[in-house]
């Protein structure tokens, strides 16, 4: 459904796809006015990963708190919004239905227009959110790289994008919890092989990398790479004895240079005008390192707040849908395996 052209746009955004309960307001898909997020790591960490029952019954508690608070910080009331901006999916089920009732509500209450958001899509839109949006050119390859999703785009414009490439088992954020548990590491494993590989050896073990060749495009796997460490560690009698920094670094090494590869040939396969990376992942120092070093481009990435799941991001990409006239009926439901193209 469309309605006539917007020029602006004030959106109240709800994000409940994983683990991350958050509300944000957000003026022109650029400026945040306010982004409140409740974490839910530390309920997970017992399991070693995301608990999905848990996570919708935690988002069902903080909901309505986070809302409001989102709209204290913005200083505005719900008149002062021009629309209500959700995640609609990929994610976990149970909590994107917390999101989406809760923003179902809020738009019948207030007679506000309703959109529902890919939850890539506004981790793509996130770079807008920074201090660097008004020196985007298109394209741009963004590389989406989180616990849940290791997906490579070409974005032509706004709404525009054509899908490269993307992991055909498990995303790279999965890739390392799974080995920070075999490494006997806290949740979530990312942040902590991070820390853990500074000062280990990256050559110290010849992890695999696999699907590097031209012929498998811009696909990527690291089910093989998490099998190899595991494998690896299995060859110390003893916890105490496994030599973790070299494991983590070395480990680290294999999903950068994956990562790093078949961005740059991207990149340079399609004369994209920068490199944009995305998602929790990306605030590894790794990947943002290798990657300034292997492209000849800007390499934007947005600040470690806005690379963790968040609504800022869910409406700045809202902003595009809305002043170009699209808006969404109440009939919408939550669609956990949604593509972006």
């Amino acid at each position: 459904m469309t309605e006539p052209l917007a020029s602006a746009s004030r959106i109240l955004a709800i994000e409940t796809s994983c683990d991350e309960t958050s509300a944000a307001v957000v003026d022109n898909g650029t400026t945040i006015l306010s982004n409140v997020i409740a974490s839910q790591i530390d309920l997970h960490a017992q399991y070693g990963g995301v608990f999905p029952e848990v996570a919708s019954r935690q988002h069902v508690e903080v909901i309505y708190p986070v809302v409001e608070q989102a709209m204290r910080e913005a200083f505005i009331g719900f008149d002062d919004v021009d629309c209500i901006a959700v995640t609609r999916g990929p994610g976990l089920v149970g909590s994107l239905l917390v999101g989406m009732n809760m923003a179902k509500g809020l738009a019948v209450a207030r007679n506000k227009p309703l959109l529902g958001i890919n939850h890539i899509e506004g981790h793509i839109s996130s770079v807008w959110l920074t201090e660097e949006a008004s020196d985007i050119e298109f394209p741009v390859v963004t590389l989406v790289v989180s616990g849940g999703h290791t997906e490579l785009y070409l974005v032509l414009d706004h709404g525009r994008y054509q899908h490269l490439g993307g992991t055909l088992d498990d995303a790279a954020g999965e890739a390392f919890d799974k080995v920070g548990r075999l490494l006997g590491l806290p949740f979530p494993g990312g942040p902590a092989i991070d820390a853990a590989a500074e000062g280990g050896n990256p050559l110290a073990f010849k992890f695999p990398r696999a699907m590097m060749q031209r012929k498998h495009g811009y696909n990527f796997s690291f089910s093989g790479l998490k099998t190899a460490v595991m494998r690896q560690s299995k060859q110390y009698s003893r916890p105490e004895h496994l030599p973790v920094r070299d494991l983590a670094a070395s480990f680290q090494a294999a999903v950068v240079e994956m990562l790093v590869t078949k961005t740059a040939r991207a990149a340079e396969d399609y004369g994209a005008t920068a490199v944009h990376l995305t998602g929790g992942v990306s605030a590894n120092r790794a990947l943002r390192a290798a990657m300034v070093e292997a492209v000849d481009l800007p390499v934007r990435v947005p600040p470690p707040l806005l690379c963790t799941d968040n609504a800022a991001m869910i409406a700045s990409a809202a902003h595009w849908h809305f002043i170009n006239g699209r808006r969404d009926t109440l009939a919408m439901d939550v669609f956990p395996s949604l593509q972006l193209v």
